[in-house]
């Protein structure tokens, strides 16, 4: 923001009055400024010409806050933030004081940073968890949802009157209907009650979780996160391409860890039955019905089931 030297240097003299007495008359003339002098009658003028410098920002930064031009373009010296005045009386002289004021924007966005800063993604973009939802506009773009979203407005309104449940949720349904995405609206909801969360794409996940054996520290951490997080998405389960050391090891002890303390979300186009024989086969042991079986032991109890139907969005 532009100083007041900055702006006595920029204005030319008119009629013979100097800069500085120019600006000097603006600023104690300025409606802002008359207030607060109808506030404290007992201010006299000198105690206004040594604070110039105060009102002159004062003044200022509540025009710019009146032309706001948005929180990125902030003008104010303090982005999101305006200056205000108090006037206090020490020893019977008045001393003014000036101090910040954060603006409605401001407040919001650091409300939203707050929010964002507890969900966590691996591998999914993270577009989904800043997203503005709107759940008659979800509902608008493809009515074949309405079912799906009334049953998660269920769940978070359960979640917030009763607290964090056991019983997870299973978004099953074909490619493109909106899964992740009505993922995602769940754990914004649920982040702005302050729930943590974790959204994980479980193709990439799997992938690298193999290559993290090799860090074990790493891999510790990555699973600690997953298993302390309020809420845990892994989303289109189902798609990796699962090693037995993965399944029992990685994912077994993620739910085992969870089931009967956190709730679980999957996203994924197969059934549950279709989701077992996934578990039960690997290209390096090859079928293994009962480890299969015991994994889903992990699922199924643990989850209600969402069916999200709907047409491909993916492209539109």
């Amino acid at each position: 923001m532009e100083s007041l030297g900055e702006a006595m240097r920029r204005m030319p003299p008119i009629g013979g009055l100097g800069n500085a007495e120019r600006i000097a008359d603006q600023v104690l003339n300025d409606p802002l400024v008359l207030k607060l002098r109808s506030r404290y009658p007992e201010l006299d003028e000198a105690v206004l010409r040594t604070n110039l410098n105060r009102l002159y920002q004062m003044t200022t930064e509540y025009r710019n806050c009146k032309a706001c031009p948005g929180l990125a373009l902030c003008p104010n010296d303090m982005q999101g933030h305006s200056t205000g005045i108090n006037c206090v009386q020490m020893n019977g002289r008045w001393q003014l004081n000036d101090y910040k004021t954060a603006c409605s924007k401001w407040t919001a966005n650091e409300q939203q940073q707050q929010i964002r800063r507890r969900m966590t993604s691996f591998y999914v973009d993270e577009a989904i968890l800043g997203e503005q939802y709107d759940e008659e506009e979800i509902i608008r773009l493809d009515a074949n949802r309405a079912l799906a979203v009334n049953q998660l407005q269920n769940y978070v309104r359960t979640t917030i009157n009763q607290g964090l449940q056991k019983q997870g949720l299973y978004l099953q349904g074909d490619f493109g209907t909106g899964k992740t995405y009505l993922a995602g609206y769940l754990l914004q909801k649920l982040a702005k009650e302050g729930y943590s969360s974790v959204i994980v794409y479980m193709p990439e996940f799997v992938e690298d979780a193999k290559a993290l054996m090799f860090e074990p520290q790493k891999l510790k951490e990555t699973i600690t996160l997953m298993k302390d997080a309020d809420l845990l998405v892994f989303d289109d389960i189902g798609a990796e391409n699962l090693t037995p050391w993965v399944r029992d090891h990685v994912l077994g002890a993620i739910l085992n860890h969870r089931m009967n303390r956190k709730p679980t979300f999957y996203t994924s186009n197969h059934e549950l039955d279709d989701l077992e024989r996934h578990f039960s086969f690997t290209h390096k042991e090859g079928e293994e019905l009962h480890k299969g079986q015991r994994l889903m032991d992990r699922v199924r109890p643990f989850v209600d089931i969402v069916h999200v139907r709907g047409r491909n969005h993916r492209g539109s």
